[in-house]
This record gives structure tokens, sequence and C-alpha cells, in this order.
């Protein structure tokens, strides 16, 4: 439970002719810049569990995307590609003249950083990439093998409702709605700041980048692949994912093995969601990784 807590600082920052609101925590030199999941998703969910490490000296710094939370919501389909949204984070850390950051992403937010990261590489000191992939082909390929575990004549009904594009069908929903709960988040109850993200879901970008759930990727994104172009990231870097993540191990399998500096953990009681699922555990694993990039501190000399 995170109780609530006000930004330091709140900004409207100009992106594309819209406004984008962002939200900054604590003081601190070391910048840890958070990128959110969905597309579509407010921030809440990943923001408030990592407020926390304003008091440990560093400056929390995320935003609402455009299309979410508290920033406009245009209509205009041209703005929903990965690469005006590299545009609007850049924008975004130069208008708080933040310098070079710690960028955390998780989800669609990892694949956003992936691609920041190889946009503009002197921005970002270290990379933290969460329950998020370099390859989507081969994470369809993964979502497809957590769809059979359900048995045949289920994929052969969802594939057959895909076909038609009747998403909403009951049965097809019933069969989401348990993958759902077996790789996206296995909490009994909805934590508020969870909760305040999925009630505020803009699903027009979603639907445009992504796909109609997280099972079935039709959206701009669907053949997005970074896995060649990652092997080129320097940046000490932490590879986060569930157990039972719809993102899975293999695909944190995948781009460790072209980072050259990268280090993977493990959630073994989570699946999508490890700051909600395993909160205590996720925010020292953070927490660690990223006091491992400090600079070190010399000693003070006292004069005799």
């Amino acid at each position: 439970m995170y109780p609530p807590r006000k930004p330091d600082e709140s900004r409207r920052v100009k992106v594309d002719g819209h406004e984008v609101v962002t939200y900054s925590y604590g003081r601190g030199d070391e910048v840890l810049f958070l990128l959110n999941g969905g597309p579509g998703l407010p921030c809440n969910y990943l923001r408030d569990p990592l407020i926390p490490l304003a008091d440990d000296g560093f400056r929390v710094v995320t935003y609402d995307q455009l299309g979410t939370g508290a920033s406009d919501r245009p209509t205009d389909p041209k703005l929903w590609t990965i690469t005006r949204y590299v545009r609007e984070v850049e924008t975004v850390r130069k208008a708080l003249g933040l310098g070079p950051v710690h960028l955390l992403g998780q989800s669609w937010g990892g694949w956003l950083s992936i691609e920041y990261v190889l946009t503009h590489p002197k921005a970002v000191k270290s990379l933290l990439l969460s329950n998020t992939c370099g390859d989507m082909p081969h994470l369809v390929s993964e979502l497809n093998r957590l769809r059979s575990a359900l048995g045949p004549e289920t994929m052969a009904m969802m594939l057959r409702h895909e076909a038609e594009r009747t998403y909403d069908h009951p049965e097809y929903q019933a069969a989401i709605t348990l993958l759902n709960y077996r790789h996206v988040h296995r909490v009994a109850e909805i934590p508020p700041s969870l909760k305040a993200s999925l009630d505020g879901w803009n699903m027009i970008p979603y639907m445009a980048m992504q796909g109609p759930n997280e099972f079935c990727y039709t959206g701009n994104l669907k053949d997005w692949n970074r896995i060649e172009e990652m092997r080129g990231i320097t940046q000490p870097t932490l590879i986060m994912v569930g157990q039972f993540d719809e993102l899975t191990p293999a695909c944190a399998i995948r781009m460790r093995e072209g980072i050259a500096h990268a280090e993977t953990v493990v959630f073994a009681a989570s699946s999508h969601l490890p700051m909600h699922e395993e909160p205590d555990r996720y925010f020292a694993v953070v927490k660690d990784f990223l006091d491992r990039q400090r600079p070190e501190r010399k000693p003070v000399r006292r004069r005799r």
C-alpha cells in the first residue's frame, strides 16, 4: 500500500502542440526517470511504488504520456508511434533540465526505453528494463506458447474470434481473463495505484500500437525488433522479469545475451507486475542496482 504523496514539482510541458503533465519527487543529483507501460496507461502504478527512492537521495521523475492521465488526450492517429514517443521523452527530459538519467522502462515503457537509449545514448547513465522485450516477433511466439497451455480447443476458439475480430465475445474474454490472472497480475486485490492506472486506461493508443488485449498483437509495434541494435548498448543494464510474466524469462534472456553489461533478476512469485506482486523485493532490487551506479564519494580531507 502506497499512501498518497504530492510531488515536489509538477509541470506541464508542451509536446507536439499538446501538453503532458510531469511529476518530480526528491532533490537528489541522481535522476531516476520512469517510463510506464500501456500504451495508454497513466503513470500511477509504476510511479507510486518507487517514490520512496526520493528519500534515499534520488530524484524520481515521471510523467503521464500524451493521451493518458492528466495530460492532453488528442485523437490524431498519427501521434501513436514509438518514434514520436521517443521525441516526447527527449522533450520532457530537456524541459525539466534533467541531464543524463537512470532510465527505468516497464512493459511498453521498456520498448520505449530501448528505442530512446538507441537514439539518445548520451542521455542515459544506466538502463533498467522491467517486464519487457527487445523482439516483438519472438514475444508473439512466447505468447502463443502461453496461450496453448489453455488447450487446443480453447486456442482454436481464440484464433477464430481473432480472425473474425469478435474480441468482445464472452468465451474469448473468459480466456483472456484467465491468461491475465496467470501472466499479468496475480494479486487478490488490486492496489489503489494500479487501479487508478487501469481505470484511466486510454485504449486508443493501445489499440493503434499493440492490439485488442495483452495476448493479441495487431498494432504498429507487432514487427518491432531491436535485438541486433541492442548490442550497441554500453550502459550498465538491469533486466527484471517475473517467473510467470507474459513477457517471459525467455524474452529477458534474449535481451541479456545482446547487451555487454547486463544482469538479470527473476521474481519467482510474480507475473507482469512485480512492483505490486513482490513490492518489497522489487524496490530492494531497483535500489541496489541504482546504489551501485552512484558516483563514488571521495573521502573528505579534514584540516589539521
